[in-house]
């Protein structure tokens, strides 16, 4: 979900808009803001859905630096709007600061899409960018100018819409409000759908890889659009102090207090009575008010630190899933949708159906009382993330350690073949093209008998390997990968056991000519019925066909018996290496669900809680606050990915779930002797004794005045009693 706050005591301008154009009796500029914000949301949600699989599989990052770098930007984009804020109030306005951090956005956003191009320095055209620096400088450039801009602009622009409407206007300011975050979603789901789609496609001019110039692109484009919307008609505002006065105010009450601190001052009943000297008894009561609602705050960066894993760990886990769902096939980084498609669903169902029926059982379910019970929806959710993650790991093979060697062997005649390998018991290869499972060895050097002819094999350390028995029973050995292929691709080569010269080829892509008893190099191919193309030096052809799933590997054996025909396929035999993803990518929906009733429960609520608790001039305060515990809960996302030594991705799930759990506890015991407050009852009270203060002040200040004219009457009179003497 988006959050915008709002600044609630918004200087406007004494000057009434005359003629300003309308279209059904809302300012046109409106239409404008709404298409503005759309495009912005697409634009920030669409490249933040393909940014952690751009880091691990463009970047060339592991999981876990993908996964602290992509938090380290959803913090830094939680943290500039207090600064958009201060700009925005005591600087440039919200309309400036609108436009010109839009225009670093855009900037921004255009890094991103040049800094995903490998042909900029791929000189040698094998689809690897061979400056990788230059790739991750200009997108950490990008990154940081998307931040500030993103960020800068959040806390303006829905009060920016707001302001477009005049006093006589309150119900077509409500649907507006309404209509803005409905452009919010539509911007963040349509997003989510189409930008990971473009990144699957492949493109390039010399070579062709995974789109995300594409997927950067079409983002950038719409900030463009955004950017470039007509502003001509919108209303500019003045500038809001709010956001400056309290930092002044507590500025001044530290600074007082530590000046008074010696015993022969009296004490005060709160130490934020100290700025009494200077600021209003109204303003003080507002900001007391303000600071006991972001005491509450304290503990929910934890729900944020496992909320915003969706767009990381999670992605990351889909990755290894099966995402074909028949009719379509879903991308791992479009499992994200899952989330705002249940938004729509829970908001109205909980608002219209839970929550009456709670009250109808007669339980007080207060705002923090659902909140908490949100934290522990998504404390839930990385259970079953945890419970996932195990029956993953179960399909997922038991690779070598640093420390070991995996060996098969594949016997390329028709008769079995007797083995014997030291250290292990003997066995027999099958014939007819067969080949055993990995066996796991210890040693380096391994003496190796394959139908009493001997040999000395070396294996290298954490790697394996497929030796190949020809007839003469000689030992050929090939290098086998020792991990999942990426993006649920699938690795393919193919082994000639044939008599003469082949050539092969998939699509486009000619592996070229191989020789007897030798293999070809693995190359990717994508999901579905893949098409291989085998050809003889006479041009005689065939086409084999093997249907692929999600991230396995294959090696397709072609016989000593193989024949050119109508029947050429019948003896070509493809060996599973590394079994495809088994577990379907629905199994997500799970809990994707608790986490997304978790949100409904806990965000929808804090916020509201947040609005009824603040004064009415300090709602923009406690929603800076409320944006700055989800910054602090990507921080504590990336200590944990990078300071974490846990071996299993499962363990970190339930490491993070308890955590959470352990944090529940302690803001149930905090909301437990939280006071709800009226602030509307308690501003009406200090408003009455506002004048009263005044007035003493006020006679303060002339009582101070007289002391100081007498005493220097005084003094004067002295200094010519002596000048007469």
């Amino acid at each position: 979900m988006t959050f915008y706050f709002i600044f609630a005591d918004e200087e406007r301008n004494t000057k009434k808009a005359k003629n300003r154009p309308s279209c059904l009796g809302y300012p046109v500029s409106i239409f404008f803001i709404v298409v503005n914000e759309f495009c912005e949301r697409f634009s920030y949600y669409g490249m933040k859905a393909v940014l952690v699989l751009y880091f691990k599989y463009f970047i060339g990052w592991d999981n876990d630096l993908s996964t602290t770098i992509y938090h380290t930007f959803v913090a830094l984009c939680y943290l500039t709007p207090i600064l958009g804020a201060i700009i925005a109030d005591s600087w440039l306005g919200k309309f400036k600061t609108i436009v010109y951090l839009s225009i670093v956005y855009t900037i921004g956003q255009v890094i991103m899409a040049i800094s995903a191009i490998h042909d900029i320095t791929d000189t040698n055209r094998d689809g690897t960018p061979d400056n990788m620096t230059f790739h991750t400088a200009m997108s950490m450039l990008g990154l940081i100018l998307i931040a500030l801009g993103t960020g800068g602009i959040k806390p303006c622009v829905a009060a920016f819409g707001g302001d477009q409407f005049e006093e006589h206007q309150e119900k077509q300011r409500s649907t507006f409000f309404s209509i803005f975050y409905l452009s919010i979603n539509a911007g963040s789901l349509l997003s989510t759908l189409i930008t990971p789609i473009l990144r699957a496609q492949e493109c390039g001019i010399y070579s062709k890889q995974s789109c995300f110039p594409l997927a950067f692109g079409v983002p950038a484009a719409l900030m463009v659009v955004a950017l470039s919307a007509c502003w001509n008609n919108i209303k500019s505002c003045g500038k809001s102090k709010c956001m400056i006065a309290v930092f002044s105010l507590l500025q001044f009450a530290i600074r007082n207090r530590f000046n008074h601190r010696s015993k022969q001052h009296p004490k005060r009943e709160h130490w934020m009575d100290w700025a009494e000297e200077k600021y209003d008894k109204l303003l003080i009561a507002q900001v007391k008010m303000v600071l006991k609602v972001l005491f509450l705050y304290i503990p929910l960066p934890m729900f944020w630190a496992l909320f915003d894993q969706q767009g990381s760990r999670w992605t990351l886990q889909a990755t290894t899933m099966d995402g074909n769902f028949g009719a379509f096939i879903i991308q791992p980084d479009q499992m994200q949708i899952v989330n705002p498609i249940l938004i729509v669903i829970m908001v109205p169902i909980m608002d219209s159906a839970v929550y009456p029926l709670i009250k109808k059982c007669g339980l007080n379910f207060t705002p923090l009382r659902r909140m908490t019970v949100g934290m522990l929806l998504a404390s839930l959710a990385f259970v079953a993330a945890a419970l996932l993650q195990i029956q993953i790991d179960r399909t997922v093979p038991n690779f070598p350690s640093s420390s070991q060697t995996q060996v098969k062997f594949l016997n390329l005649e028709n008769t079995p073949v007797p083995v014997v390998v030291e250290g292990q018991e003997p066995f027999v290869v099958p014939g007819f093209n067969s080949s055993n499972n990995y066996m796991t060895l210890d040693t380096e050097n391994v003496t190796v008998s394959a139908g009493g002819r001997n040999a000395t094999a070396y294996f290298q350390k954490e790697s394996r390997h497929t030796v190949l028995i020809n007839a003469d029973r000689m030992l050929q050995t090939l290098n086998d990968i020792t991990e999942k292929p990426n993006q649920g691709m699938n690795a393919i080569r193919f082994v000639n056991g044939f008599r003469s010269h082949l050539n092969f080829s998939v699509k486009s892509d000619h592996l070229g000519p191989i020789a007897p008893l030798q293999a070809s190099d693995y190359f990717s191919v994508t999901h579905g019925k893949a098409s291989f193309t085998i050809e003889n030096e006479e041009g005689q052809t065939c086409h084999y066909i093997l249907q692929l799933g999600f991230g396995s590997s294959y090696t397709v054996l072609i016989p000593n018996t193989f024949t050119f025909g109508e029947s050429c396929t019948e003896n070509i035999k493809a060996i599973q290496d590394i079994n495809p993803n088994d577990i379907h990518m629905a199994w997500q929906v799970i809990q994707y669900f608790l986490m997304t009733c978790g949100e409904v429960v806990f965000s929808v609520t804090g916020l509201d809680f947040s609005y009824s608790q603040a004064p009415s001039n300090m709602k923009s305060v406690l929603q800076a606050g409320w944006l700055l515990t989800v910054a602090v809960g990507n921080i504590i996302v990336l200590i944990v990915a990078e300071a974490g030594s846990l071996p299993e991705q499962w363990a970190e799930y339930v490491l993070f779930a308890c955590l959470l759990v352990a944090v529940s506890i302690i803001f149930a015991v905090m909301a437990y002797f939280y006071t709800y407050m009226d602030p509307a009852e308690i501003e009406a009270k200090f408003m009455e004794l506002e004048p009263d203060d005044k007035k003493r002040k006020e006679l303060e200040m002339m009582t101070k005045d007289n002391l100081a004219y007498v005493n220097n009457e005084t003094s004067n009179n002295t200094d010519v009693k002596q000048t007469k003497i």
